[in-house]
Formats: C-alpha cells, sequence, structure tokens
C-alpha cells in the first residue's frame, strides 16, 4: 500500500512537472506576461486569443497539406480536358515581356502566375492518384479535409468556451468574496523574481479597479430615475435607427463595388497600373472602408447610449460582427449572382462558364485578396497613423492634456473583431484556396508583434478597465458565430452550385457533394448497408431523441449541480456567519474579562490610595495633635511659674534680670506637683485651673 502512494505521488509530480515544462514551451509566453502586467488581463485576453488562432491555422494547414497538396507534390498526374465546352479552362498567365508591377499586381492579386499553382482549388485537378499499392482518391480527400477542419475548429472552440464558461461560472460569486479572495489569497507567494512580483502586483491592482469600476457603474444604474429612464431609451431608439440606416448604406455599397469590379474584369479593360489595381481590389476596399469606419461610428455612439463597460463592449463587438461578417456574405452573394448569371437560360454547365471557367478559382481569389489587403491596412495604420500620432504629440507638445490624448487606448473591440473578420475569411476561403490557413499564420504572427510594439509605444492603461474572464468566453462565442457563417457558404458550394468542369478535383461530379455517395456506392456491400442504415430517416429520427434525452438529462444533472452549488455557497455563508457570530462571543467573552481585570485592579488601586490617605490624614492628625497639646502644657507651665513666683516671698529678692527670664528647669522643679497636675487635663476639658 505504502508502494502504490509512493508511485502515485511520483507519477503526479511527473505529471506536474510536464505540464509545467509544456506551458513553459507556449508560444509568446514571456511577452504575454509583460503584457498582463503592464496593462492587465483585459488585453492579455486579445493576445491569448490571437496565440490560439495561430495555432488553430497552423494545424488546419498541415491538415490540408497532408491529404490534399502533399499527395500531388508526390505523383503529380492531371486530367485534361475532354474537349466539351465546359472543361476549357484558359489560363491567366501572363506571357512575352511581363513588366515588374504586372508580378505586383499578380501578387496582391492572386492571378496570373499565382492562378496556377498550389495556392488555389483549380491547380488540383486530379480525380485518382495510384501509388504502387493504393489507389488515393483526392476528391474524397479534399471534401472530408474540408469537413474535418471546419469540424475541428468547431470542437476546439468549443471546448475554450466551456473552460471559459466554467470559468465564469466558478467566479460568479459576491462582489466582496471575490475582493476578499483578490486581496487575501490573490497573490502567489512561489514568485521569486522581482519583475514577476512586480507585474503580479500590477496584475491584481488592474483587477481590484475592473471590479471597483463595475460597482461603480451598477451603482449608477440602480440610482437611477422615472425620468433617465425614459430619456436613455428614446436615446437608445433613436440611435440604433441611425446604425440600421449605416449598415443598410455599406451594404448595399459592397453589392455596387463587387458588381462593378466583376464587369471591368469581365470586360478586361486596362487603363494602367493604379486603376487596375482599384478595379482587382474595389470590393475589399470599400469592405474595409466600411468596417474601419462603421467600428470608429459605434464607439462614438456607444458612449452615449450609457451602458455597463462590460456591455458596452459585448454591444459593439455584436454591431461589429454584423456588419463584418454580413458584409462577406454580401461580397459572396454579390459573385454568386454573377457566376450563376448567364445569357442563356438555364447555363449550359450550370454556371457561367465563359466569364468563369473555375469559379472556384475566382472565390478563392477575393478571399485571398481580403486576406492580404486586410493585413496591409492594419500594418499601414499602426506605422503610418498610431505611431506618428502618438511621438509626434507626446514629444512635441508641452501640454499635459495633449500628451495624455496622443497616448491612445487599445481599443479591445476593434482589434477583436479584425482577426474574427480574418479568422471568417480563412476559414470561408480555405476550401477555394488550401494554402490560405498558412497565409493567415504567418499574418497573425506578425500582427501579433506589431500589436504589442504599439500598444507598449502608444498605448496606455484604459481608463474604463473591464474584466478578462467574461472577455474570453465571449471572443470565443463570437468566434463561434464567425465560424457558423463561415460553414454557410462552404455549404452551399459543396452541395448547390455546380462544380467547375475545367478546375479542380470534382471535374467529374456535377457537385462536390456527389464524390460521398458514389464512393460509398464503391464499397462491400456490408458496409454500405451499414452506412445506408446510418444515413436512413429512422436512424435519423432515433439518433435525434437519443440526444434530446441526452441534452434533458445533461440539462437536468446541471440544474442539480447549480442547486448543490447554491445549497454549499449557503452553507459556507452560514458556517462563516457562525464562525464570525463564535468569534464575537468569543471577543465579548474576553473583553468581559478583560473588563473585570481591570476593574479588580481598579478597586485594589483605589482601596490602596484610600489606605494611603487615611493613614497620612492620621499621621497628620497626630501631629496636629501633639503639637497642640505640647503648646497648652507649655502655656500652662508659664502660668504655674507665673503664680509660684508671685506668692514666693524669695522671689523679690532675685535679681531684676533673672525675673525677667524665668528659668523653666527651676520653676518645674520648685512646682512639681502643680506640672503634674496641669499636664493631664485634655484641651478641650471644661475645667479651668
Amino acid at each position: 500500500r505504502q508502494w502504490r502512494q509512493s508511485t502515485r505521488r511520483n507519477l503526479r509530480r511527473l505529471k506536474d512537472d510536464a505540464q509545467e515544462w509544456l506551458s513553459s514551451l507556449q508560444l509568446w509566453r514571456g511577452d504575454i506576461h509583460l503584457i498582463e502586467g503592464m496593462f492587465g488581463t483585459g488585453i492579455l485576453s486579445y493576445f491569448s486569443f490571437l496565440r490560439f488562432l495561430v495555432m488553430l491555422n497552423m494545424i488546419i494547414f498541415l491538415l490540408m497539406f497532408s491529404f490534399v497538396m502533399l499527395p500531388i507534390i508526390m505523383i503529380k498526374i492531371y486530367c485534361f480536358h475532354t474537349g466539351s465546352i465546359c472543361s476549357v479552362y484558359p489560363s491567366s498567365a501572363r506571357r512575352g515581356l511581363v513588366i515588374f508591377h504586372e508580378h505586383i499586381t499578380d501578387l496582391l492579386s492572386g492571378g496570373g502566375f499565382l492562378e496556377q499553382t498550389y495556392l488555389f482549388y483549380g491547380y488540383y485537378k486530379v480525380d485518382k492518384i495510384y501509388f504502387p499499392s493504393i489507389t488515393y482518391n483526392l476528391p474524397l480527400a479534399y471534401l472530408l479535409a474540408t469537413v474535418a477542419y471546419l469540424f475541428l475548429s468547431l470542437i476546439w472552440i468549443v471546448k475554450r468556451s466551456a473552460t471559459g464558461f466554467k470559468r465564469n461560472l466558478v467566479q460568479d460569486e459576491d462582489r466582496f468574496q471575490s475582493f476578499c479572495n483578490k486581496i487575501f489569497a490573490g497573490w502567489d507567494f512561489c514568485i521569486t523574481n522581482e519583475n514577476a512580483a512586480k507585474l503580479k502586483r500590477s496584475s491584481l491592482l488592474y483587477e481590484l479597479k475592473t471590479d471597483l469600476e463595475e460597482e461603480r457603474i451598477k451603482q449608477k444604474i440602480k440610482d437611477r430615475t422615472r425620468k433617465e429612464k425614459c430619456r436613455i431609451y428614446v436615446i437608445r431608439l433613436i440611435l440604433n435607427l441611425f446604425v440600421i440606416a449605416v449598415l443598410a448604406g455599406c451594404f448595399y455599397s459592397i453589392y455596387v463595388a463587387t458588381v462593378f469590379s466583376q464587369e471591368a474584369q469581365m470586360n478586361n479593360t486596362k487603363v494602367n497600373f493604379i486603376v487596375d489595381l482599384i478595379n482587382e481590389y474595389l470590393p475589399s476596399i470599400v469592405i474595409t472602408l466600411a468596417n474601419f469606419i462603421t467600428p470608429l461610428l459605434f464607439s462614438v455612439i456607444i458612449n452615449y447610449e450609457d451602458y455597463s463597460p462590460a456591455f458596452e463592449i459585448r454591444f459593439t463587438l455584436m454591431r461589429c460582427v454584423f456588419m463584418r461578417l454580413t458584409s462577406i456574405g454580401v461580397l459572396l452573394f454579390s459573385l454568386w449572382s454573377q457566376i450563376t448569371k448567364c445569357k442563356e437560360d438555364p447555363c449550359v454547365c450550370g454556371y457561367n462558364h465563359v466569364l468563369y471557367s473555375c469559379w472556384e478559382t475566382r472565390v478563392g481569389q477575393e478571399m485571398y485578396k481580403l486576406t492580404v489587403f486586410d493585413f496591409i491596412i492594419i500594418v499601414a495604420v499602426t506605422i503610418l497613423w498610431s505611431f506618428p500620432e502618438s511621438k509626434l504629440i507626446v514629444n512635441y507638445c508641452e501640454c499635459g492634456l495633449a500628451k495624455w490624448w496622443g497616448q491612445q487606448e487599445f481599443a479591445i473591440p476593434q482589434n477583436v473583431l479584425e482577426i474574427v473578420y480574418g479568422q471568417t475569411i480563412c476559414w470561408i476561403g480555405t476550401f477555394y484556396c488550401p494554402m490560405l490557413p498558412a497565409i493567415c499564420t504567418i499574418k497573425y504572427f506578425f500582427i501579433f508583434y506589431i500589436k504589442k510594439v504599439s500598444l507598449i509605444n502608444n498605448c496606455r492603461p484604459a481608463t474604463r478597465p473591464f474584466r478578462a474572464s467574461s472577455s474570453n468566453f465571449f471572443f470565443l462565442g463570437v468566434l463561434l458565430i464567425g465560424l457558423a457563417l463561415a460553414c454557410l457558404p462552404v455549404i452551399v458550394s459543396v452541395a448547390q452550385i455546380n462544380c467547375s468542369q475545367a478546375c479542380g478535383p470534382f471535374v467529374n461530379y456535377t457537385t462536390s457533394w456527389e464524390v460521398l455517395p458514389t464512393t460509398v456506392a464503391q464499397l462491400p456491400d456490408g458496409v454500405r448497408t451499414l452506412l445506408f442504415a446510418l444515413s436512413s430517416e429512422a436512424f435519423a429520427v432515433s439518433f435525434f431523441v437519443f440526444t434530446c434525452l441526452a441534452m434533458f438529462y445533461v440539462i437536468a444533472l446541471a440544474g442539480a449541480h447549480k442547486r448543490v452549488i447554491n445549497q454549499l455557497r449557503e452553507q459556507l455563508a452560514m458556517v462563516g456567519l457562525l464562525n464570525n457570530t463564535c468569534f464575537q462571543k468569543i471577543w465579548r467573552c474576553d473583553c468581559v474579562n478583560l473588563l473585570s481585570y481591570f476593574y479588580s485592579y481598579y478597586l485594589f488601586f483605589i482601596l490602596y490610595i484610600f489606605l494611603f490617605l487615611h493613614k497620612l490624614l492620621s499621621m497628620c492628625y497626630f501631629v496636629f495633635q501633639e503639637g497642640r497639646d505640647k503648646r497648652f502644657l507649655i502655656q500652662k507651665l508659664c502660668q504655674a511659674q507665673r503664680l509660684s513666683a508671685i506668692k514666693s516671698p524669695a522671689s523679690k529678692s532675685q535679681p531684676r534680670s533673672s525675673r525677667s527670664s524665668p528659668c523653666y528647669h527651676t520653676s518645674f522643679s520648685n512646682n512639681f506637683n502643680e506640672a503634674v497636675f496641669l499636664a493631664h487635663p485634655p484641651p478641650d476639658s471644661s475645667t479651668h485651673v
């Protein structure tokens, strides 16, 4: 038994060491800790979110590379067109003398020499790849890899969201209890480095500021009068109508710009380098301008709606999410309206094969241009706007207010929406541009360092701080919305729109989804029967009922756990109250005992003082009485001496000097009997001699 316990202890210690070692290998660990100490956990959540997307895109790229690109790299086999009108795919590569700026245009637009490369869907025109011992079905691998990266993204985001939701449930506590936990139990006593201690101190200070700011806002909302509430609701209604009008104008502008750009490319009009580049990038330019202007407008509007800091961030994010993600949907709708529109109705090939011989590559090029242009805008705004504004005002303006204004705040809603928007484009574009995840990984890698340098050099801590726990969960929720919206165009492309007959791995199928039932039909009878049974309506209904029962059980279990948690919280509160009552009683008893001790000592001291004063008064009275007796005795002796001098006949014969100065001893010896008699009467005696 002792051996088992020691083994279990050693394994636990080994697991902890392994986890610590793996955490030390995390990407940007030191940079993120530095940002946390300087600007708090709210901005830390943005950079952690960015790191998560870098890892996610890297895994998606490895998935697409392993199952789609690597087989073609190993064995290059191509299927040429069959001679039908739908299988003609004219190359857009430039021939003859090519000017340098044309290469730049191709690099930025994805056309020209980049169109017929591993970058886009049209290059993978392969049906089967024959290895020495196996036949590789590339269309099936392409479709399953697409489903796999979407499903993997869903699982990973839900897992991280569940972790954040658990933290929110644990942290859903009394605010004063949160204060106590942060103040009395928030410090990490394992910290031995001075810099780490400073960072931890700054982090705790920032969290306390966040809690206090939230309490202040809640109290302000609670103290509103009915008149103030009516005024705020009217202002919010007017501002929301204005926001709807702005969004409608942006969507219409995107649609018009997309149609104009596609018509210019169809007519193949060439003017000059700048005009051609603008025509290529016109939808991306309009979308980027809309995405750049509307968040600024929303951030100004939200200040007049008087929300709490946490809800302010969420509401601004929801508006920006709707704007950015819907703009991508409007772009795709505009493209598909041009792709499926033919002069003759219906289309011969199911799509406009004359203008879009490989429409998947055209959609991939639009996603590629959006990604590249988004990165260019982020870098340009940071270098050409943030740095000059901050450095010029801070370094060359003496006014303190100007210096404070020159240091910007790191706007988390806009920055989060930038990467959510880019990641949504990546999810949509990976089906049409398999190397887009690698481009997004490199893009986010550079964005991390650009944002970090801009944050440290140009930004100040937020004047209205906010917490990171709810922000992390909300960021992942927004990303989950982006994933759901990204799945819609991919599903429509796979299941509804006819795939191109001149390019891509699905040249032998009407739609991309047909490869799945075709492959299933080639399987053995037993496997095919099993798969058909799994895809039947009876199994679907049974699975749905089972899922509903499981969800009902989980919801009931969660409710029971919540009730138990509330009971435990109440018990902890009662235990704390009882402990507080016991401490108060003990304190009262201690106070009573202490007071009794003080009272006893006080009485003893008073008694001692009383005895001392009594003794002192007795001594004074005795001294006074003794002095009085002596004076009285001397007076009587003097009287007796005078009387004896008068009576004695011999006193006249004495010298005058002797009579004027009688001797006490002589008188006393001569009149001993009288002296004895005179010494005994009391001072207050009524008997007079």
